[in-house]
């Protein structure tokens, strides 16, 4: 028996039918769901998991208060404030920290089901957690309940101050209170809270690493990381008041006192102030916060001093894709790589520079590119060039941290699949070859833009990708067995043999990725080591 109670609702009445729409009583109350439309599973949308102070919105959130009535689980229109892509229009509430949760009809009390929580991207600033954007039934298909998570971005989630009021990280603890939400809840939607894996994409990885790093307490028992992680140029700030004091300003009101400017915003209208913070071209993130007493932190110091202890023996899943900065470069001006300060400017965000480093950096240059002038000709070699200091070889950085504080078996993937569903490729109109940030998810999930049929190609990719994903989140291992559609055997990363799994139109065991590439920037970080950003 599930631990659901169904109603029988009448529903197509001059065709005869019956719907059953479950009702789950959670530690809120009673929520009702209703029946997926592609699958065989059920929906429960837009559940309140916390809310926000509306006296401080820039403060921690608080569990949601116990609901009077049924609560009707089906809305996901709820997001949080921010920018729109394209249009540029401000949208959202904040009265947004939602989940939603997808169970496939089989789970039950007797026959509980793994948990895969997602966490989206954006740079934390936008994303959302929607059907359009995140559509649950190629992964539901596998018997893994599929739970997705709304945060605070920009400001109200990532402005940090240093102080009792906005200590900083506020759309993290979102994150951890519906990680305590989902641990204390998912039993009564048929799942296993004792396997639960948290997955995230770009700043959604990021996030998945603070909550390995983090203080609090282990939610979750595996983790899956694409594209993302916090040893990334400028992938954590530092406590700083000036945004704050730059937005009060930009909304017409000029201070040099952090307390009279947050007293100000607290009861700016989002909409307005979302614009302000839009318009001074800001862009907040994770922060390392300040120890305050009887304050609940995540982290208190840069994550390279950091170890990592929640991971020991924890199943990892963790990579990249081959092209990672076509995203970056399409969304820069045509020529910005041909300033003569591009690669000292790059590379500032992660050292601190010196003559000594300046000469190293020519060696960057030139590795990359040779003596050839910054022209249209040598694009794709910068591709290349960010690709690896954006992404893959602070991944693999990431990888040994994971190694070196005794991580289970850490399974790595390079995805190189172009198809008609690479989803940023698609999203933006890039027409440069290769497989960019983000292109991962449209086969993983069913996303806005890729409504059609797919192709015989395109279907076996979301057959293998979220075959692979799935089985990971059951075993622990994505390839507990070699079948017909997994024919090969994912071995994992070793201290001695940089394994990875090649995902093209094959599968293929491969060797350290971009060798050549990545073994550079190894010798070129282990060399500039002490001049690291946030090094002790």
């Amino acid at each position: 028996m599930w631990l659901i109670l169904y109603l029988v609702v009448l529903v197509g009445t001059s065709e005869g039918r019956e719907r059953l729409d479950p009702l789950v009583q959670t530690s809120q109350g009673l929520v009702r769901g209703q029946r997926g439309e592609d699958g065989d599973y059920y929906m429960f949308l837009g559940i309140p998991y916390g809310q926000v102070d509306q006296t401080n919105p820039f403060g921690v959130s608080t569990p949601h208060q116990k609901f009077d009535d049924i609560y009707e689980a089906n809305d996901d229109s709820s997001i949080c404030p921010q920018v729109q892509d394209f249009t540029n229009d401000v949208i959202g509430t904040l009265d947004c920290l939602r989940l939603n949760i997808y169970v496939p009809a089989k789970a039950s009390s007797r026959n509980r089901l793994a948990v895969l929580v997602y966490i989206h991207g954006g740079a934390f600033n936008t994303g959302y957690s929607t059907r359009t954007n995140y559509g649950p039934k190629h992964l539901v298909k596998h018997d893994v309940i599929l739970v997705q998570v709304n945060y605070r971005l920009g400001p109200y989630g990532f402005l940090c101050l240093g102080t009792e009021e906005v200590p900083g990280n506020q759309g993290i603890k979102d994150q951890l209170l519906a990680l305590r939400w989902i641990k204390d809840n998912i039993a009564s939607f048929g799942g296993d809270s004792n396997k639960i894996t948290i997955m995230g994409e770009s700043a959604g990885a990021s996030s998945v690493e603070l909550h390995l790093l983090s203080k609090q307490e282990k939610l979750y028992n595996k983790a899956i990381l694409q594209s993302g992680t916090l040893l990334k140029p400028s992938g954590i700030d530092d406590t700083d008041v000036t945004p704050a004091l730059q937005i009060t300003d930009k909304l017409g009101f000029t201070t040099d006192d952090v307390t009279e400017a947050l007293n100000f915003i607290k009861q700016a209208d989002p909409k307005l102030l979302i614009g302000a913070y839009s318009e001074l071209s800001l862009n907040l993130r994770a922060c390392v916060e300040k120890q305050i007493e009887n304050t609940e932190s995540i982290i208190t110091e840069h994550p390279i001093n950091l170890n990592i202890p929640k991971i020991r023996g924890m199943p990892i899943l963790v990579g990249y894709n081959s092209m990672e900065a076509l995203l970056i470069d399409n969304n820069k001006p045509k020529d910005y790589f041909k300033d003569p300060n591009f690669f000292k400017d790059t590379i500032a965000q992660t050292f601190n520079i010196d003559e000594d480093l300046e000469e190293d950096i020519d060696l960057v240059r030139n590795f990359y590119v040779g003596d050839e002038e910054l022209t249209e000709d040598v694009r794709s070699d910068i591709i290349d060039f960010e690709s690896d200091f954006y992404y893959n070889y602070p991944i693999q950085w990431s990888i040994g941290k994971y190694l070196d504080n005794r991580a289970g078996n850490v399974y790595q993937y390079l995805f190189s699949y172009e198809g008609g569903r690479n989803y940023i490729k698609n999203k933006f109109n890039i027409s440069l070859d290769g497989v960019g940030h983000g292109d991962e998810l449209g086969y993983l999930f069913h996303m806005s833009g890729n409504e059609g049929i797919p192709s015989d190609e395109d279907q076996l990719m979301i057959d293998r990708i979220t075959t692979l994903w799935t089985n990971f989140v059951k075993y622990g291992d994505p390839t507990p067995e070699t079948t017909e559609l997994l024919q090969q055997k994912w071995l994992p990363v070793t201290n001695s043999t940089v394994n990875y799994l090649s995902i093209d139109s094959e599968l293929v065991m491969k060797k350290r990725p971009f060798k050549a590439r990545l073994a550079f920037w190894k010798l070129f970080f282990k060399t500039n080591r002490e001049k690291l950003r946030g090094l002790n």
